[in-house]
């Protein structure tokens, strides 16, 4: 069976640990390399990954093609409104067509449904490049960033700010398989999903649930946030008056720990859910977060191929 990186608790802690570990050892082995030069070793030269993009993308786009390059391989980029899928081809047929063609699919849509069928009918590794219900891949990223920073893991105190979306739902089972704690300030009604609370919990993990954006943030090590409307949402001028307290400003800020870090997985919105001050103050490691899409997906992909 392929080895499929759907979310986060397909691969698991000691998997995540090995990825963590093993991107940092490649990034650190890059130094001053050109960024398209494969690795000494190369480890997926003649592999071949197959992105399908239903949602628009920069980073996950252009992290992805670089990994790809880096280990030694090459990509295909499939957008849906040039490939058969706009049609109306099936994604069962897709995956097993894609499957006789290339090595593995990365794929980033709208309903995490489509992700699940991609999998049950493709016969190479599919990853799972983003969906309503989680983004694994950043939060690889993310938890590299943090490791990079000398933050060890357990015990980390996170706290989020904002929407409950996606993003927040893959901080919560990294926080389960992990060992830190997750403290989330929401507007009432915009809560993050149960279930990834739930699993958080089970695997020993401290959550907190709050309306109060400073209760979320004091004391914390880390303070994350993301667009307040979501890609594909319509422009909502309620729910943006609802997020409005809990901006990512210099007041919120000052209630966390002095040598606190600020993640935000990109675009941002300045003025909006981050302000100008934050985003570019040495507290942020938005930039580093950005560029560690590549360095932790190569060991996604790794993964996914039996390497780690």
């Amino acid at each position: 069976m392929p080895r499929n990186f759907l979310d986060l608790s397909d691969a698991g802690g000691d998997a995540i640990a090995a990825m963590i570990n093993d991107a940092m050892d490649r990034k650190a082995a890059r130094a001053d390399r050109p960024k398209g030069a494969a690795d000494n070793d190369a480890p997926l030269a003649g592999r071949v990954l197959a992105m399908i993009f239903e949602k628009n993308s920069t980073r996950t786009r252009v992290s992805f093609d670089m990994a790809m390059r880096q280990l030694g391989g090459s990509a295909i980029v499939m957008e849906s409104g040039t490939t058969q899928l706009g049609r109306g081809e099936s994604l069962a047929d897709t995956a097993r067509v894609l499957s006789r063609m290339v090595d593995a699919i990365m794929i980033r849509t709208d309903d995490h449904g489509k992700v699940e069928e991609m999998a049950r009918h493709a016969t190479v590794p599919v990853i799972n490049g983003l969906t309503d219900r989680s983004h694994p891949c950043q939060i690889v990223a993310d938890l590299l960033t943090i490791v990079e920073h000398g933050k060890p893991l357990p015990g980390l105190e996170v706290a989020w700010v904002g929407d409950g979306n996606n993003v927040l739902s893959s901080i919560l089972e990294a926080a389960g398989l992990m060992k830190f704690n997750v403290r989330a300030g929401t507007p009432e009604g915009y809560e993050p999903e149960p279930e990834f609370v739930q699993m958080a919990r089970a695997g020993g993990a401290n959550v907190t649930l709050t309306h109060d954006a400073v209760e979320a943030v004091k004391g914390a090590d880390v303070v994350v946030t993301d667009t307040w409307v979501s890609m594909g949402q319509e422009h909502a001028v309620g729910k943006l008056a609802a997020m409005a307290p809990f901006q990512v400003n210099d007041a919120l800020m000052s209630h966390a720990k002095p040598d606190a870090m600020f993640l935000h997985c990109l675009p941002a919105h300045i003025g909006d859910e981050v302000t100008e001050s934050v985003f570019e103050s040495a507290q942020s490691a938005v930039f580093d977060e950005a560029e560690n899409r590549i360095h932790g997906q190569k060991s996604v992909l790794l993964w996914c191929f039996g390497a780690i």
